[in-house]
Formats: structure tokens, sequence, C-alpha cells
């Protein structure tokens, strides 16, 4: 199937709601905190109305769901996940690691996404065969093999008294040429764009993964979860490219 229409909404809706976003961005603005500790403000949650009104308009038959509330069954096979300001930790703080993030799913699995970057003026896009972009430029993932020329991206590494696996974080890292941390979503595009070889995401919802999923495998990449799946449910993410693949599933999936 044909997303075109689907992806043109996308990037014309991110672009929408980053702009409200952004004059709240520009000015400063508080954030409350979320009954899991995660912070929200009122960008968030005004970015999402006008994110699923938009949606609503174009897509009447389609569900919605999103990481402030929004909730809508499907009438189609079709569910819209939004995430109105992703990284919204770098939002408060006034830095341009933060994003829109819209992904959409047809009969429980993602078919196209959207990851815009208002303040690094960036535009990730892709739909299931019709390949991954920025800016109307084609990403591929990199054609690095050799583990010592790798990059791996960490993220979340603040919670990493929670994690099981923990002793052995650092031993993993030391393998790789760098080690990067710049926060979920721009992370995964460090691999979209061939910049990184691994993603590793300890703690992601679907709104976080929905789109990412999409850009990796359609610049060539490898998404999965702790538990081996390819769900964007799993709680989790693991991304990488092909040489990567078996190395980062010892490591992880259990």
């Amino acid at each position: 199937m044909n997303y075109e229409r689907e992806i043109a909404a996308m990037r014309r809706i991110s672009k929408a709601s980053s702009a409200l976003a952004m004059r709240y961005f520009e000015q400063g603005i508080q954030m409350e905190d979320k009954s899991d500790d995660s912070p929200v403000t009122i960008a968030d949650k005004e970015s999402e109305k006008l994110i699923a009104s938009m949606l609503e308009d174009l897509f009447p038959e389609d569900g919605q769901r999103g990481e402030e509330g929004v909730a809508k069954p499907s009438r189609s096979g079709r569910t819209w996940i939004i995430d109105p300001i992703d990284g919204t930790r770098d939002f408060v703080r006034g830095n341009m690691l933060w994003g829109v993030l819209l992904g959409l799913e047809e009969n429980g699995k993602p078919v196209a996404g959207c990851a815009h970057y208002p303040v690094m003026n960036e535009t990730y896009f892709a739909s299931v065969g019709g390949g991954a972009w920025c800016n109307d430029v084609r990403c591929k993932v990199s054609a690095v093999e050799r583990l010592d020329r790798a990059v791996v991206c960490f993220n979340g590494l603040q919670n990493n008294k929670k994690w099981s696996y923990r002793d052995q974080v650092l031993d993993f890292c030391a393998n790789f040429w760098a080690v990067r941390s710049l926060s979920g979503g721009p992370d995964c595009m460090m691999i979209v764009t061939g910049k990184a070889e691994v993603w590793v995401e300890p703690s992601a919802q679907p709104w976080d993964l929905c789109p990412l999923k999409v850009l990796v495998e359609e610049a060539g990449g490898k998404f999965f979860n702790f538990a081996g799946t390819d769900s964007i449910y799993g709680g989790n993410a693991l991304i990488c490219t092909p040489p990567f693949e078996a190395m980062l599933r010892q490591a992880f999936v259990k």
C-alpha cells in the first residue's frame, strides 16, 4: 500500500504542533511529574490536542493513542500513535534534542512514521516499502562491520540501578569505538543516517518506538526488544545494523 497521503499529513501535523510547542520552548516553561516520574508540560498537552484534532479531521475512521491520554477506538483497523514532545526533559532544559513522534499502526503493525526535530530543522519519515528519508534525502544505515569501529548509543543510563544486566554494561560498551547517549529518538536517528551502529533503549513505550521501528527498518537496520520479538509493546528496544544483530541479541535477549 502507498502511504504518501499519511506521510504528507504527518509532516504537516508535526510541524504545526512543533510550532505551537516552540512558543513555550522559547519563553521557558515549568514541568510537572507524572505518576511514573516522567515530566509533562502544558506544551505536551496542548500539542497532543492539536495533533489529535488534525488527525480526526483527516482520518475520522482511524483510532488514536497518545502519551498524554488521547484514546480513540479504531473503526478502520488503523491507529495513530502520538508522542507530542519526545524528550520533555530536553524541552524544559532548552536544548535541541526534543521532537514530535507520529506513527501509524495498521492491523497491529507499524507501517509509517515521522520524527520531526524543529530546533535542528530535521524531519525523518518512512513507510513500509517507501524507504526512510530525512528532509527528502534517502537514509541508509552504515556499512561498518568492525566492532572496534562501531558506535553504540545507550539511553537511560541514570536508571542503571534497575537493570539486572547492570554489571555487564561497561564491558559491553568497551568493545565499541565510541559511546553516545543523546536521547531516545536522536540516538535512533544516528542509526538511520549511518552515524552509529547500535542503540540500546532499556525503557520505552509504543509512542516512543512506533515511528522509529519503521524508520530504522526502511533504512536497512534491525529492530527487536529484550524478549527477542519485533513488538513495540515490549517496554524496551534494541536497534542495530545487520552485522551487529547477533552480538546484540547475545548480550541482551534472554
